[in-house]
């Protein structure tokens, strides 16, 4: 019997491109006792339409809040977009009458109607605050004392504070306890909270490629023999455009990014091939073997 259930919001990055987020994520939750129900029918959450058209992305994002309400559970997403558009929307449905009314006459014409009384949680938010650290750390019996990290949170798991308010978005502390509770040392670098710069990745290829690029190299001179991330996007700026970068602009970083998940499971005892680790595009095998030690 789980001692915690959540109602799984995949969305719609994490299966298509990156699986192996969702693997990890749902092998170590299992291990950790909490249950995760699938969401019937869900659609985007509407992050992407939300610069084109602001209605649209509201409408979307209630609809998927709707369905929690109907189940009556908390939400856990493992996307920090994801998290923060259907905290935000969810926030805003429940403060805003207007904002409510405009929202559920699009929804009435498919016989539904949101109310905002949903909660949103992130997969760190869940392991930190319901998981709590005592229960990870007990579960981490091959402490990866030997392994050096960074982290990076990703910027909507934590931006905007207000609607958030969990920790300092300059200073975000949650991803790096959770690390440091498999053993690993969490080490600090220059410009750490700073933007991965996917979000406008569509718009102009350059500015973001170049913002990765500046992160990973300040990660490479504090010595990090991995980078840390809980954001599917995030993820893909940092592991799959990594050797995009490297070609652009003659340089080579080597630096593999792990989900935290897949830490944690190591940590944990689980095989480094159940948590996927050979679908990352930076080789993660010299970490496996550190982990293993």
């Amino acid at each position: 019997m789980a001692d915690l259930k959540y109602l799984f919001f995949l969305g719609c990055a994490i299966p298509y491109r990156l699986p192996s987020y969702e693997v990890s994520s749902r092998k170590v939750l299992q291990k950790l006792g909490v249950e995760l129900v699938e969401m019937p029918e869900f659609n985007c959450c509407g992050f992407p339409l939300d610069p084109v058209n602001h209605d649209m992305m509201l409408t979307l994002a209630a609809r998927n809040l709707y369905l929690a309400e109907q189940q009556n559970l908390e939400v856990m997403t493992l996307c920090n977009g994801c998290f923060g558009i259907l905290n935000h929307v969810n926030k805003e449905l429940k403060a805003d009458k207007n904002v409510r009314e405009k929202v559920n006459d699009y929804l009435r014409e498919i016989g539904m109607e949101a109310k905002g009384t949903a909660v949103v949680k992130h997969l760190i938010h869940v392991l930190a605050n319901d998981v709590g650290f005592e229960k990870i750390k007990a579960a981490a019996t091959n402490q990866l004392d030997k392994l050096r990290v960074v982290q990076h949170s990703g910027c909507h798991v934590n931006r905007p504070k207000e609607y958030i308010g969990l920790e300092d978005p300059e200073n975000p502390t949650i991803l790096k306890k959770l690390i440091e509770a498999t053993g690993a040392k969490c080490l600090n670098y220059l410009d750490e909270p700073e933007c991965c710069g996917a979000p406008i990745l569509g718009v102009n290829e350059q500015i973001p490629l170049q913002l990765t690029r500046e992160k990973l190299g300040h990660v490479k001179a504090v010595g990090a023999q991995a980078m840390i991330t809980v954001c599917p996007y995030c993820h893909i700026m940092y592991d799959l455009n990594q050797p995009r970068i490297e070609r652009a602009f003659n340089e080579k970083y080597g630096i593999p990014v792990l989900h935290y998940p897949q830490l944690l499971g190591m940590s944990m005892g689980i095989p480094p091939e159940e948590l996927a680790l050979g679908d990352l595009r930076v080789n993660a095998a010299e970490v496996a073997s550190i982990c293993s030690q």
